[in-house]
């Protein structure tokens, strides 16, 4: 994908944010907590306080309305690079289809603002191509990513994706060796003691949320069992594919957060995670991929079934030990082929 090269580093970075309609109604500081999910309230009020540009006084408790208009203004600073090899799958006035690689960040955040998904594609087609993604995918998550051009279409893909009418496949790499098939029935609630932005397994307070999971292929890397296995969520909440399969006594690979040691993701963020650790995670990334979306088109209706291949540093950690199997009748072939 070529674009443009980012704007140099100068002065201050604007990033505006334009409420969605799901929003309606909602505190401004609650819906810039769910946005920038890394900050405490008491920070976004601060941030607020010292860095809010509006056409109109805003306070922390006003409530948003959809097409409500903000810029948060703060001092620039050299960003990350990301990769910016997009590709896409389906364009068309209604809807916009991508497979975003790993280390992509989706939205501007705090230590992204030109080198996000957003930006990329604005620099590539320019403003007026407006594709806003209707669901999450984590920076680190490769794979299927679907955008609603205009507000009608989004509205359309959010129902759709809330009433359960998309089906979603995701590929991921777990440590140890899961039985054939199993599911985790574990009502999921957010944030934790050790990370903000992480969620928990609570029955008392969490909200329902169901994953099935099927082994394709079981491999050894040393004396180490590993599977890579098929992820069906039947409910979309935040991480649950990762803390589900956690729950179920088989972690991601790479995982950060709820991997091996709760304190990683607190060390990485800090960018002091000891060498120790990266080889305890044995990948630089979580290891999840959207693999499969089926969902209506949101203007016509008609059925849409989108796939995308196990990128290559996931297919690559699979083929590399001895030991691989593959399981029963599970359609494995070119899933282990980068896209």
């Amino acid at each position: 994908m070529s674009t443009a090269p980012a704007p140099a580093v100068t002065g201050f970075v604007d990033v505006t944010f334009v409420v969605e309609p799901n929003y309606a109604g909602w505190r401004l500081d609650r819906y810039l907590c769910e946005k920038i999910r890394r900050l405490s309230r008491t920070r976004v009020q601060r941030i607020l306080a010292r860095s809010l540009v509006a056409d109109r006084p805003l306070k922390p408790s006003t409530r948003v309305h959809p097409g409500l208009t903000f810029t948060l203004r703060r001092p620039a600073q050299a960003e990350p690079e990301v990769p910016e090899d997009i590709v896409e799958l389906h364009l068309d006035p209604s809807l916009l289809v991508l497979d975003k690689p790993a280390g992509l960040p989706i939205h501007p955040t705090a230590r992204y603002h030109h080198n996000t998904l957003v930006k990329l594609l604005e620099r590539k087609h320019g403003p007026s191509l407006r594709a806003d993604p209707a669901h999450r995918l984590d920076r680190e998550t490769s794979g299927l990513l679907v955008c609603g051009r205009g507000a009608e279409a989004s509205r359309a893909l959010m129902r759709a994706f809330q009433s359960g009418r998309v089906h979603k496949e995701y590929l991921a790499i777990v440590e140890g060796a899961p039985p054939d098939a199993f599911s985790v029935d574990a009502p999921i609630a957010e944030g934790t003691a050790e990370v903000r932005i992480a969620v928990r397994i609570d029955r008392h307070t969490g909200k329902p949320a169901r994953t099935r999971f099927v082994v394709e292929r079981r491999f050894t890397r040393g004396a180490a069992p590993f599977a890579l296995v098929r992820c069906f969520p039947e409910t979309g909440r935040q991480h649950q594919i990762r803390i589900h399969a956690r729950e179920a006594g088989f972690p991601l690979v790479g995982d950060k957060i709820y991997g091996p040691d709760p304190g990683y993701f607190d060390r990485f963020s800090k960018r002091c995670l000891e060498p120790e650790a990266w080889a305890r995670l044995r990948l630089p990334r979580h290891a999840l991929h959207a693999a499969r979306l089926a969902f209506p088109h949101p203007a016509s209706g008609a059925p849409l079934d989108f796939s995308s291949h196990l990128p290559s540093d996931l297919s690559d950690f699979c083929l590399a030990g001895p030991g691989s199997v593959e399981v029963g009748e599970a359609p494995t072939s070119g899933l282990l082929t980068a896209a």
